[in-house]
């Protein structure tokens, strides 16, 4: 379980709409030591998209069981929040959980994360796939349709 939050190219966010700029701020900041204290099954925040959530009343409806919020109590969770894939309902559903912001000294880059620029990015390795599934595709064809001598 990595800590680290690794920036996603910021178009995600802005295609997607996912960063939950929208959440209409409560003026309550919290550092991310204040966060970490909220680590347990009866008190359980997390961070994600430099917003606050109290999250210890969603543990028993959470789609994928208490254990995966349990793994990211108190911690910054973005990465594996995105990285789940979660759709917009779940992050509406967020939204009546928001307690407050980030602190600025422990936010997160623009923070819809996933993969780092370093990484090559994920859409470049979609491409290759894509190519490679038509390239199949076309030899397929041609050995199944293809005139026979």
């Amino acid at each position: 379980m990595s800590t680290e939050a690794d920036a996603k190219p910021e178009s995600f966010a802005k295609d997607l709409d996912v960063t939950m700029e929208g959440q209409e701020s409560s003026g309550k900041v919290y550092r991310l030591d204040e966060v970490a204290s909220h680590n347990s099954e009866q008190d359980l925040w997390m961070a994600i998209h430099n917003k606050v959530y109290d999250v210890t009343k969603f543990t028993d409806e959470h789609p994928g069981g208490i254990e995966v919020l349990i793994d990211y109590a108190g911690m910054e969770a973005t990465y594996a929040f995105e990285d789940v894939g979660h759709s917009l309902d779940a992050r509406d559903l967020l939204a009546q959980y928001y307690v407050g912001d980030l602190h600025e000294d422990d936010r997160t880059e623009k923070a819809a994360t996933a993969e780092t620029e370093e990484s090559g990015g994920g859409s470049s390795s979609s491409m290759i796939m894509l190519g490679l599934a038509a390239a199949v595709m076309a030899v397929g064809a041609f050995f199944m349709f293809g005139e026979r001598t």
